[in-house]
């Protein structure tokens, strides 16, 4: 089936439920249907929509359908020396494209190479009334007005169903190597405010359980003079370590209790939660296994200019992601609307009114 015939056989199906008003669950491998609320709806499926449609290795710009396998794309990418600078979380060797763009996650690479909707140039997305839409472009100069394709990132398919998106990559690093130093949670978060502000080639910065980690990437030369201005201290190569993180397939992420995802300024002190924390993004990122309840941890969280997601473990007591103020949850009614004017769209998913 051509790409073409793929897209109309999606827009024609949206279409249909819009006049039935029947609400769709729109999904690739599902492989992150942990995340966010349940949607009780017929299944889309876009695992089929798949492919690259172009790619430029010298314009560093790559085109492919939504349901297109992220380890398909990286192997192709690999192949020419180049990567996906926000490092997309997979959880599953099936996880599609349009499941990395939806969900808005990044991996450790996040604060050094950008965001998900950094990366995204354009998209084409079919709206809630079963229209084929084209948002933004498919070259880095593309900067004419206002991208509503960054507004599908992180969007959990409320908003359409992506058909395919055009993102930029960058140049695999030459070198990477890892920096690992005993140190308590406000030594770290100390140390990193310290080196985040430095020319470093820095492409990862995590505690946990009383050690730090800090990824150094570039040139041999440029790894080997940050060494020497972090004091000489050994670096190792230790890539599964940030793989691990990258897949939620380290220790920490593979326990059964409830795992809060925290959003803070990074150099904000160590918060009065008991728990077991994992930092990541030199302190921007902060991941908790905690008794407290949503109420504390969110309170704390908001006191610091943050927010808390309830990332696994969401249930109908508890909303995933942290409440909206009314002003700003009534521009994402309104933003709903514009798109989905029937709620039709994975309802429910990020939030209950939306």
């Amino acid at each position: 089936m051509s790409d073409a015939d793929l897209t109309e056989s999606l827009r024609a199906h949206v279409e249909q439920a819009f006049i039935e008003r029947t609400p769709l669950n729109i999904h690739g491998a599902r492989s992150r249907a942990f995340y966010g609320h349940a949607t009780d709806a017929a299944d889309l499926d876009i695992s089929a929509h798949q492919g690259v449609i172009n790619y430029e290795p010298s314009e560093l710009v790559l085109q492919a359908r939504a349901g297109t396998r992220l380890v398909d794309i990286e192997q192709l990418l690999e192949d020419n020396r180049q990567m996906l600078g926000f490092e997309p979380l997979r959880f599953s060797s099936d996880s599609t494209l349009g499941g990395a763009i939806a969900s808005g996650l990044s991996g450790p690479r996040r604060p050094f190479a950008g965001a998900v909707r950094d990366a995204v140039l354009g998209a084409g997305v079919i709206n809630g009334k079963g229209e084929a839409l084209r948002f933004g472009g498919q070259v880095m100069k593309n900067v004419a007005g206002y991208d509503l394709s960054r507004l599908m990132a992180g969007a959990l398919g409320t908003l359409g169903v992506l058909t395919d998106i055009s993102m930029k990559v960058v140049p695999r690093p030459e070198s990477e190597y890892t920096l690992r130093q005993s140190a308590s949670q406000q030594q770290a978060l100390e140390r990193f405010a310290g080196w985040m502000g430095r020319p470093l080639p820095l492409s990862g910065a995590c505690w946990h359980d009383g050690h730090l980690y800090l990824r150094l990437a570039g040139s041999e030369a440029s790894v080997r003079q940050a060494q020497q201005a972090l004091g000489d201290a050994k670096l190792r190569e230790q890539p599964d370590f940030w793989l691990s993180l990258r897949e939620h397939s380290h220790a920490f992420f593979t326990r059964s209790m409830p795992l809060w995802r925290l959003s803070v300024p990074p150099a904000t002190p160590p918060l009065a939660l008991d728990g077991d924390w994992l930092i990541e993004w030199g302190g921007a990122q902060r991941w908790l296994h905690s008794d407290a309840t949503a109420e504390r941890i969110r309170g704390i969280a908001a006191e610091v200019g943050g927010h808390a997601t309830l990332f696994r473990g969401a249930d109908d007591n508890c909303e995933a992601f942290h409440p909206l103020p009314a002003p700003l949850l009534a521009l994402h009614q309104r933003l709903k609307k514009s798109f989905d004017p029937a709620g039709i769209l994975n309802p429910g998913r990020m939030y209950r009114d939306l």
